[in-house]
């Protein structure tokens, strides 16, 4: 796979992404997506796995780094490039030869984006962690989950995807645009707990103006309003209700056929017995009945469908939002563009030392000779 393959606006952005877990890959792959020729450098040993979608659209090469010439290995790739992302810990790329001030040395351009839990300083920074514990920290988690009920862990999307890779990405392609008008390359600190804090702005606002309680499942968009929340159906299935505003939720009534027999939704006083009405409606019916109701209206409510069940449905099939290349079920790049268009999904990398003939560094059959550099 070469970088000529690639479509979206970010063609002709060159990433280095030194290898990791979770969010800094994640951030690679939307780069890649969006255009950028991401390369990936893992460690030697082992090879691709054509279900580790966050690698996808990469390019990749084995480099030793404890190799007396691995470091120089990644900062020739360096030298042809406008970024480079990594995951470590704090001070673990500059051991390793290949810090901030070791690039900016052959390139003083480079955007140096640095993805962890903790951020780059602080008392934590230098200690292991994972996404539930950044969210803890950052008051989101407590926010998530049923009234008397304990907090509810949402997979690892708001911390390690949303509050971390999302605005790595954000980030190091707004100083991208610095260093071109610039000449100076910054590193970028994207850490999960700000990430994920920043990410609450709005219920930090809401709580500020007293229209937000800390207490859990007693809020209008964390399950407490009855109008906003998921219901079960006849099958064991769910159906999700977001009929906030007040013509939303008369269509709501209307296709339950509950117009001027539900409780006023406006005095919470009345929420626990208009819960139980909208439960007891729910419950007589399927999650395919119930969707074939609610078809086309606009009353906000929607079948809660599974990942292989969402492929199915005809505005997901229609949007292409969910492919399947190589027989692999994956999320199509997003979002959109109308005159630079993503291209389709593409593979994960072969590792291949033929990327630095590429980028034209032109010591690149010396390093392979030397060993820092491993073919699969």
């Amino acid at each position: 796979m070469t970088a000529e393959g690639n479509g979206g606006p970010l063609a002709g952005v060159r990433v280095v992404e030194l290898a990791g877990i979770g969010p800094a890959p994640f951030c690679g792959m939307l780069l890649a997506d969006l255009g950028a020729d991401v390369v990936r450098v893992g460690r030697p040993g082992g090879g691709p796995n054509k279900h580790d979608l966050l690698d996808r659209g990469k390019r990749a090469v084995s480099v030793n780094l404890k190799h007396e010439r691995g470091p120089e290995t990644v900062l020739a790739l360096v030298e042809q490039a406008d970024v480079l992302i990594e995951g470590f810990r704090p001070g673990v790329a500059e051991r390793l030869g290949v810090g901030p001030e070791q690039c900016w040395e052959v390139n003083p351009k480079l955007v140096f984006g640095r993805m962890t839990g903790w951020g780059q300083d602080g008392p934590l920074a230098s200690t292991a962690g994972h996404d539930v514990g950044y969210i803890a920290l950052s008051g989101m988690l407590h926010a998530i989950g049923r009234k008397g009920g304990p907090p509810q862990v949402p997979a690892n999307l708001l911390g390690d995807f949303g509050g971390g890779a999302m605005y790595l990405a954000v980030g190091v392609l707004a100083a991208v645009l610095q260093a071109r008008t610039s000449g100076q390359g910054q590193v970028v600190d994207a850490s999960i707990v700000d990430g994920a804090a920043h990410l609450g702005s709005m219920l930090f606002g809401f709580a500020a103006s007293g229209a937000w309680s800390t207490e859990r499942g007693t809020n209008m968009l964390d399950t407490g309003a009855p109008y906003y929340d998921v219901y079960e159906t006849s099958d064991g299935e769910y159906m999700a209700v977001g009929a906030l505003e007040p013509q939303f939720y008369a269509e709501l009534l209307a296709r339950l056929d509950l117009t001027g027999e539900a409780p006023d939704r406006d005095d919470p006083a009345n929420w626990p017995a208009l819960r139980e009405r909208l439960a007891e409606v729910f419950a007589q019916r399927t999650r395919a009945e119930w969707t074939e109701v609610f078809d086309g209206s606009d009353a906000c409510v929607a079948p809660v469908l599974s990942m292989t069940e969402a492929q199915d449905h005809p505005h997901i099939r229609a949007r292409g939002t969910l492919p399947s290349p190589d027989g692999v079920l994956q999320p199509a790049p997003a979002p959109r563009f109308s005159h630079t268009p993503s291209s389709p999904p593409r593979p994960v990398p072969v590792p291949d030392a033929a990327v630095l003939t590429d980028w034209q560094v032109s010591t690149a059959a010396d390093l392979l000779a030397s060993g820092a550099i491993h073919e699969v």
